[in-house]
């Protein structure tokens, strides 16, 4: 099979099209044909050797794919060779046949063609199981997203919205701030004209974001926690923005306020498929009925993958950049 991988960690030239063995499924797992995957930051982390996949995954790029099942192993029962699917992936993705658990499965939503279908899973994993599984947004609460405008960012503003909160955004151009508001973000804030934090105090009359969703990091803790409502929670999912800041912890407490820290990939086979029945449970029904909607900017051959990290690298991008075999 074709696939990608970054044997030398680098630049765009780094990413190798190359020939690998076909995988073969073990008890639990299954095969699927790619049709799609689609590319993440964490994709162009890998690239540059800033994030080595987790022991045992694939060392070929890709946390998201969709296709048809071609094969399944020992012990699987919900699933059947030439099922069309979507799943959340450790790594593999952008190959011509990946290998995943088959808990990390899911079922591509009604009405979502099967190469759209592969901008869902990473999105939808991630903002269903920090903003509402771990930081409990309710309705009528106020979420904060930085980078409303990217792959996370379009998923958390549109799931926000239809569940009943109220939805802050950062973004950083008027257009990129017109999507946002289009997605459902009722106040919508260009970082690189405006101070957040002073934004977020405004559009809440001084109350504060009780969830933040953050991709930044370090450069954006202590403002975070300046922007916290009391009893707020900022989840931080990135380190776009460095890994090392200062926390005042008298101002954390103040608040009465918690932060945590997530990453998706390396969590256990387990976690990973109850947060995909999760997703499948609660967020594929607002994606079929059409009040969330798969944003994706373009799509490319996998072929021309270097473009598309170029594209992500660049930020020039609205929603996901999808790949297609």
């Amino acid at each position: 099979m074709r696939a990608v991988i970054a044997p030398d960690p680098g630049g765009f030239d780094a990413l190798v099209l190359t020939d690998l063995p076909d995988p073969e499924p073990g008890a639990g797992e299954v095969v699927i044909d790619m049709v799609a995957t689609a590319v993440n930051r964490a994709d162009l982390l890998q690239r540059q050797g800033r994030y080595p996949p987790p022991r045992g995954a694939s060392d070929v790029l890709g946390l998201e794919c969709s296709g048809a099942i071609s094969a399944v192993g020992a012990d699987v029962s919900e699933w059947s060779v030439g099922d069309e699917v979507c799943a959340l992936l450790a790594g593999g993705g952008y190959a011509e046949r990946v290998l995943v658990p088959a808990g990390q499965v899911m079922p591509v939503p009604d009405g979502i063609d099967l190469a759209t279908a592969a901008a869902l899973p990473e999105v939808a994993c991630t903002v269903w199981s920090n903003v509402f599984m771990v930081a409990g947004l309710r309705p009528v609460e106020t979420l904060l997203v930085h980078g409303g405008a990217g792959g996370i960012g379009t998923m958390a503003i549109q799931l926000a919205h239809a569940l009943g909160a109220r939805v802050v955004t950062t973004a950083g151009s008027a257009e990129k701030l017109d999507v946002c508001r289009s997605l459902g973000a009722d106040f919508t804030i260009d970082y690189r004209e405006q101070d957040f934090v002073e934004e977020v105090r405004a559009a809440t009359e001084g109350h504060g974001a009780d969830v933040i969703l953050d991709n930044m990091g370090a450069s954006y803790l202590s403002r975070n926690i300046e922007a916290l409502a009391t009893e707020g929670r900022l989840v931080v999912i990135g380190m776009q923005g460095g890994v090392k800041g200062e926390l005042d912890i008298s101002a954390l407490m103040a608040k009465r306020a918690a932060v945590v820290s997530t990453s998706l990939r390396a969590r256990p086979v387990a976690d990973k498929s109850a947060i995909c029945a999760a997703v499948v449970h609660h967020v594929w029904p607002l994606v079929a009925d059409g009040r969330v909607t798969p944003i994706v900017h373009t799509t490319l051959p996998l072929g021309q993958v270097a473009d598309a990290h170029r594209i992500v690298e660049e930020s020039s991008h609205i929603g996901k950049i999808v790949l297609t075999s």
